[in-house]
């Protein structure tokens, strides 16, 4: 099974948008966080799988700093995503 990207945008204030990137990052499917500003990318970070604790704190301060300074910035979540897929049919009982 393949997995594919997913972006999600995520607007609001500044705490608003760390606790959400908080519980995204903690779901383990983000693959890059991408800060826009009037459509314009302004920083993008690559978040690894296993981005934990002190890893993490950083990562957000960076973002919450930004955001703060910008006004009006777009956060961008690329997730994966897995492929659904149907189930295979089954053969007929004989």
């Amino acid at each position: 099974m393949s997995n594919q990207s997913v972006w999600e945008n995520l607007k609001g204030d500044t705490q608003a948008i760390i606790e959400r990137l908080k519980t995204l990052i903690h779901e383990g499917n983000v693959r890059r966080v991408v800060v826009q500003h009037e459509g314009r990318t302004i920083a993008e970070f690559p978040v690894t799988a296993g981005v934990i604790g002190a890893l993490l704190a950083p990562l957000l301060a960076a973002i919450g700093a930004i955001f703060a300074l910008l006004k009006d910035c777009t956060i961008k979540v690329e997730k994966n995503e897995p492929d659904v897929k149907a189930e295979p049919p089954r053969a007929a009982a004989s």
